[in-house]
């Protein structure tokens, strides 16, 4: 196990995950929001985002923390392990508001400087309907 993919909702717990799994490897964790996400939100433009992130799937140990299904396919044909987190929404939901409200209005440790964490209600309705849009894609990849 060198190339970790870890996957899932938003509130599944996957920097932590990710986090905890670095500590008992060694390896090096590459939370892919820190890259994507510039200060205030901003995206990263597709093409730039294809690039940064061939360059990181080159290397030859890491664990990466993040979805992103624009680069999803490119990341599962890269790694030698998928960790898919499955949890229910409404874990995730609370998860997520527990994180809205410990750091409000900060950037958090594993997101990009400048973004600031705030309430989504986008980001809410994507956590929401996971089970419905999002998991059957990945597990079509998975395939």
């Amino acid at each position: 196990m060198k190339k970790v993919l870890i996957i899932g909702s938003g509130g599944a717990g996957k920097s932590t995950f990710a986090k905890r799994l670095s500590e008992k490897t060694g390896l090096k964790v590459i939370h892919l929001d820190q890259l994507y996400w510039q200060p205030n939100w901003v995206e990263t433009p597709k093409d730039e985002w294809q690039e940064i992130v061939k360059e990181i799937i080159e290397g030859d140990k890491w664990i990466l923390d993040g979805n992103f299904g624009g680069t999803m396919e490119m990341r599962i044909e890269a790694c030698d392990t998928v960790i898919f987190l499955e949890m229910p929404r409404i874990v995730c939901i609370y998860r997520i508001l527990k994180r809205v409200a410990k750091y409000r209005n900060k950037t958090r440790p594993d997101m990009a400087k400048g973004c600031n964490e705030k309430f989504d209600f986008k980001f809410f309705g994507w956590i929401w309907n996971f089970e419905q849009t999002t998991k059957p894609r990945i597990e079509k990849l998975l395939d």
